[in-house]
């Protein structure tokens, strides 16, 4: 069995690792000739909405993935006419879009921050009218990693924001004061079979991912879990999907969610029964599931930027190094390291030795 992946950076990466054990090969269309997943799979360099590369990739491979929702969902509907394609092609183009995502979620139930439309400088004036300020100005598409969102106080001029966001359509979200951001790791079959992982806890900085940390029955994970069930059956989703919260008091606030493998379950791997690697694998060929029970208290930490002392990561006890291949850069994420310990308190120890050793 051959799988094909839209997107040849480091998730891709992971999914080959995972595959490879379940004998199934992989080729990528990436149009970077330094994919890291590159060395793990066929490699068709061209663009993703690339007529020609797309044909050819379905001619390679009995089905196809994607590892990230940059992807044109044009990609994915015209693949999905010769073969299938998961996640389907509805889910990418709702996450592909803040807008049309924060309105299926209340469609759903699913309670997140205010927001308002935003497609010109009158149009976010009528929405700090209407949200008030602070507010989050942030790009309907391709924001990632902090991209494309300005942060607007009391007093700041309004078409400076506007600009900073490249004056393309926005929404302007009211900022919420919460308590926690946490995700879930959801994953359903083709034949409708679901399963979750544990919530995480997640700690952001300039708007990347720095750490995620797997909660043991945390009392939020069945309304999580009912959030996410809508979600995927709404969609007929197949694969994993991620959901990011802002936890405020006893409600959970959806913020986004993403069509594919997540780099807050990047625990997984070394954190439980069954990676969300492998079990995104398991659910787009229809075989069974994966246990998603966590073994021990598990936590996962992104490196980025600089390359950091391997030796000294890999000095330290029950610590995994994950590195990716990609030249450092600042703000990139070119690794990560998990950690698996028996309690809680082991857990923050280990932490702290991580921290001494990635200042």
């Amino acid at each position: 069995m051959k799988i094909g992946i839209l997107g040849g950076g480091q998730l891709a990466r992971m999914l080959a690792l995972a595959g490879y054990p379940l004998g199934l090969d992989f080729v990528v269309l990436e149009p970077a000739p330094d994919a890291c997943a590159a060395p793990l799979a066929g490699h068709i360099q061209a663009a993703y909405d690339d007529p020609a590369a797309l044909e050819q990739l379905a001619e390679l491979v009995d089905r196809v993935t994607y590892e990230f929702e940059s992807v044109p969902a044009s990609a994915v509907e015209q693949l999905g006419e010769s073969l299938p394609v998961y996640p389907p092609a509805n889910a990418l183009a709702t996450a592909r879009d803040r807008h049309h995502e924060k309105t299926l979620f209340n469609e759903l139930g699913i309670e997140t921050a205010p927001f308002a439309e935003v497609h010109d400088l009158a149009g976010l004036k009528q929405g700090v009218a209407q949200l008030g300020l602070p507010a989050i100005l942030k790009t309907r598409t391709l924001g990632y990693d902090g991209k494309g969102q300005q942060l607007i106080h009391p007093g700041d001029e309004l078409e400076a924001a506007w600009q900073a966001v490249g004056q393309v359509p926005c929404i302007l979200e009211g900022l919420v004061n919460f308590d926690r951001e946490v995700s879930i790791i959801a994953v359903r079959s083709v034949s409708g079979e679901m399963a979750f992982y544990p919530l995480a806890e997640n700690v952001h900085r300039d708007g990347i991912l720095r750490l995620s940390t797997c909660l043991h029955e945390d009392s939020h994970q069945p309304l999580a879990e009912d959030y996410a069930r809508r979600m995927l059956e709404h969609l007929g989703y197949v694969g994993v999907l991620a959901i990011e919260f802002f936890q405020v008091g006893e409600h959970l606030l959806a913020n986004e969610m993403a069509p594919r493998v997540h780099n807050s379950g990047h625990w997984t791997i070394e954190g439980a029964h069954t990676s969300q690697f492998e079990n995104h694998l398991r659910a787009v060929l229809d075989l069974p599931l994966g246990s998603t029970q966590p073994l021990g208290h598990a936590a996962m930490v992104n490196l980025i930027g600089d390359l950091p002392d391997t030796k000294a990561l890999l000095g330290l006890e029950n610590v995994h190094l994950h590195l990716y291949g990609k030249a450092p850069r600042p703000d990139r994420k070119i690794g990560h390291v998990t950690v698996r310990e028996a309690s809680v308190d082991e857990l923050q120890a280990r932490l702290s030795n991580i921290d001494n050793v990635l200042q």
